[in-house]
């Protein structure tokens, strides 16, 4: 991570393809939703934390320009930053690249809801703490 960018290498299967090769576009949100786990968890809001509070993360917004595709075998990374913070969401700015290339980018809006009830809750104070700080600028 450098900057508040987080980074996941990934590797295109043919199971993210379509039949001509190409990765199908909706897999472009399975690396960043990865992308984004990967980064809550480096910070120490894994599975555990997020299950012991009672609480979940829910995409409620999605923005995504797709720019060039990948193709079968190609190395990629997705990365993960803080745009935004509310009081019950984040906003994150993401990346798939291959190499300097941006293949896709897109900010996709997280809300914090209560695990029961699905209702809109507030950040925990210790997230908000650790990501305070880290917004990118676009």
């Amino acid at each position: 991570m450098s900057d508040g960018e987080f980074s996941l290498g990934l590797r295109v299967y043919i199971e993210d393809t379509d039949a001509g090769g190409i990765v199908y576009y909706v897999n472009y949100l399975k690396f960043m939703e990865r992308a984004r786990t990967e980064f809550m968890r480096s910070l120490g809001f894994g599975k555990d934390y997020i299950f012991n509070r009672d609480l979940m993360f829910v995409v409620r917004d999605v923005a995504v320009e797709y720019r060039l595709p990948a193709r079968l075998d190609d190395e990629l990374e997705a990365t993960a930053g803080i745009r935004r913070l509310g009081g019950a969401s984040m906003v994150f700015f993401q990346r798939v690249m291959r190499g300097e290339e941006v293949l896709a980018q897109g900010e996709i809006t997280v809300a914090c809801v209560d695990r029961n009830g699905l209702k809109p809750r507030r950040l925990p104070p210790d997230v908000v703490g650790k990501l305070q700080g880290m917004h990118q600028q676009q």
